[in-house]
């Protein structure tokens, strides 16, 4: 099945997929409705995710590292609505019907902003306001770390990524997936940027700027590879000045067995 379709069929299957994705987001507030329509319309990653098959219908326990406001819970939740309809594209990868999602974020305003706007969906998501460096992860299918490993030192990333291997593992399925994105700290002006960037949006959602720290991309892949997984980088950062990757980290299939 091919991943990609004519832009007209795809351009307007996603503008349904934002409107119904964000729409939510007007119980939590002006703020939240605003940010999801920003976030999810801006960054190329939601529709990447998509059009590239990422997602699939094996991936049935998903865990969202770094929340924020639970936007990918609503994103699962719409994509799921649209195939039940039967106005999936055909040309686009089927997702699981009912993806249970545990999201967790360390931002108690963020994880309000998701309970006011979201915590009505069905399957009802879990919304943990918690530290990824010590929260508990489910079993789960699919784990997604958007732009988050950064806030933490290299060991405490690595550690992450350890309890992530492991709480894959125990979900035994053959396709358990990591998606993680990251900035590549050898491009130094796009890394530069994304930083720059990414502590004011920080300050605009009324938290307390962190200090980062990266890797280049050689090492992030190296970092995974040791821990078990088969590793594609695919650049996610079009349309924007960033030096954003998307690392797809398959564990290797002795390990998932």
């Amino acid at each position: 099945m091919s991943a990609t379709m004519p832009s007209t069929v795809a351009d307007r299957a996603w503008r349904e997929l934002h409107e119904a994705a964000t729409a939510p987001y007007k119980k939590g507030g002006s703020f939240a409705w605003h940010f999801a329509r920003g976030k999810l319309g801006r960054d190329p990653v939601f529709r990447g995710l998509l059009e590239r098959g990422l997602i699939e219908v094996e991936h049935e326990r998903v865990v969202d590292i770094g929340c924020g406001q639970g936007l990918f819970a609503s994103l699962l939740a719409s994509m799921s609505a649209m195939q039940k309809q039967g106005r999936w594209p055909s040309t686009w990868f089927p997702t699981a019907p009912r993806p249970a999602y545990t999201g967790i974020e360390l931002m108690p305003k963020d994880v309000a902003r998701a309970q006011a706007s979201i915590g009505h969906l069905e399957p009802k998501p879990t919304l943990l306001c918690a530290d990824m460096c010590s929260a508990e992860l489910p079993d789960c299918d699919l784990v997604v770390i958007l732009d988050v490993l950064h806030y933490v030192d290299l060991q405490a990333q690595e550690a992450v990524l350890v309890r992530v291997r492991d709480a894959l593992r125990r979900g035994g399925n053959f396709r358990a997936r990591l998606l993680l994105r990251v900035g590549d700290a050898s491009s130094r002006r796009g890394f530069a940027i994304s930083q720059w960037v990414d502590r004011t949006v920080t300050r605009i959602r009324g938290h307390k700027v962190s200090p980062t720290w990266g890797r280049p991309l050689s090492e992030w892949t190296a970092l995974l590879e040791s821990l078990g997984f088969r590793v594609r980088s695919m650049p996610m950062s079009e349309g924007t000045p960033f030096a954003n990757v998307l690392l797809v980290a398959d564990l290797e299939q002795n390990e998932a067995a």
